[in-house]
């Protein structure tokens, strides 16, 4: 029942599982954003490494980011250029993995 539950069965749109679910992760004032694994297992410069590459403060903590506004749209984004459509698809993808953290 409850794999049911993670799979979206009997859900019109997306997974319970995953829409219900919030990741408490601390107060992340020490806590890189892009060089620690704390969302998922893999560092997000890793999940985004061309993101990683444009971003103008690469040591920037998840305290600070957050507080900034990672939202899709949200200043917490600083690229050295603009973004191709393509960059910003994977904005929208790296900012989806943080809708439901809770610092």
């Amino acid at each position: 029942m409850i794999s049911s539950i993670r799979c979206g069965v009997g859900v019109w749109e997306g997974s319970w599982f995953e829409d219900n679910l919030r990741r408490v992760v601390g107060g992340g004032g020490s806590t890189y954003f892009w060089s620690s694994n704390w969302v998922g297992d893999v560092p997000l410069r890793v999940q985004f490494p061309r993101l990683f590459d444009l971003a103008v403060d690469k040591w920037v903590t998840v305290r600070q980011m957050e507080r900034r506004g990672w939202v899709d749209g949200g200043g917490a984004w600083e690229w050295r250029r603009r973004l191709l459509a393509w960059e910003e698809e994977s904005v929208s993808q790296c900012a989806s993995l943080l809708h439901d953290v809770v610092l």
